[in-house]
């Protein structure tokens, strides 16, 4: 459980819209301090008339030694980071022929490798004070990925959940936690990317055009509020309101459509272990 007498300082990638926006006022609200970076300053100009805000302007992708020299001068603005919120991401929607590595590179240069270096870079301060908290934005849709186009981001999103998971065993010795955020089906510009249609291929054109409806078509339907959201993620970290009292989740579903999607994708899994179990447990070794 969170020290909720503590003013937290956190950081946060991707503040100019959206869930990263509505997170440094539901930070700044409970009196913590925030650190808001955005790959353009113009976007996050209002934030400079806040006295518990402090503006940086990063861009996840511009590597390692860049970031890492950014946030060591972000740890003077308040003297320490306690919370880094990697929630910097685009998503490219593209067929998987069509779009090939190409798509795929740079869909995974902002989702996932730019929250590896953001994380890295932050990492050796939390050590430090032996405190500190790593939160991962990841995505309903890494459970729901049958759906054509999606391929980019939703794997982007599987891997992020993954890399949380096993970076929690390496930094739990720290006395820092790892939260892995999955939100689904809320009311944000997550869609908003262009297709990519540079590499046609003919084949394709039917569920090109159908995956495209789908999914334009899927913000319509979304009834999440990403301010009810990030309102709860500052909860449980800092412990209180409706986190008050429960253990350290790791994992933290928001919205119905996450929920029924982690539901549908272990149910899929247990039926396909339980209907071949018996030749899932045949390929020992004979005799060992």
């Amino acid at each position: 459980m969170g020290d909720t007498s503590k003013q937290l300082v956190w950081f946060i990638t991707g503040t100019s819209s959206g869930f990263g926006r509505e997170l440094v006022h539901s930070a700044v609200k409970r009196g913590d301090l925030v650190i808001a970076t955005s790959r353009s300053l113009d976007k996050i100009k209002d934030f400079q008339d806040i006295d518990n805000i402090r503006t940086l302007q990063l861009d996840v992708t511009e590597g390692y030694a860049s970031i890492k020299t950014k946030v060591d001068e972000a740890t003077k603005y308040f003297g320490r980071i306690d919370v880094v919120v990697n929630n910097a991401g685009v998503g490219y929607k593209a067929l998987l022929e069509e779009g090939g590595t190409t798509i795929l590179r740079e869909q995974f240069d902002v989702n996932f490798f730019g929250l590896v270096d953001v994380t890295n870079a932050v990492l050796p301060h939390l050590r430090a004070q032996r405190s500190g908290t790593v939160v991962h934005m990841g995505s309903r849709s890494s459970w729901a990925t049958e759906i054509p186009g999606s391929a980019p981001y939703v794997s982007s999103k599987a891997a992020v959940r993954a890399l949380g998971e096993a970076l929690n065993t390496e930094l739990t010795p720290f006395g820092i936690r790892t939260l892995i955020v999955e939100p689904g089906g809320f009311r944000t510009n997550s869609l908003s990317m262009p297709w990519y249609e540079d590499n046609k291929i003919t084949d394709y054109d039917q569920l090109r055009e159908r995956a495209k409806a789908l999914i334009g078509a899927a913000g319509d339907r979304f009834r999440g509020d990403p301010a009810k959201a990030m309102e709860l993620l500052v909860d449980v970290v800092r412990g209180e309101g409706r986190a008050a009292g429960r253990p350290w989740p790791l994992y933290l579903p928001m919205g119905e459509l996450a929920e029924m999607a982690i539901r549908a994708k272990t149910a899929k899994m247990l039926n396909v272990v339980d209907k071949w179990e018996s030749e899932i447990r045949y390929l020992d070794v004979d005799g060992v």
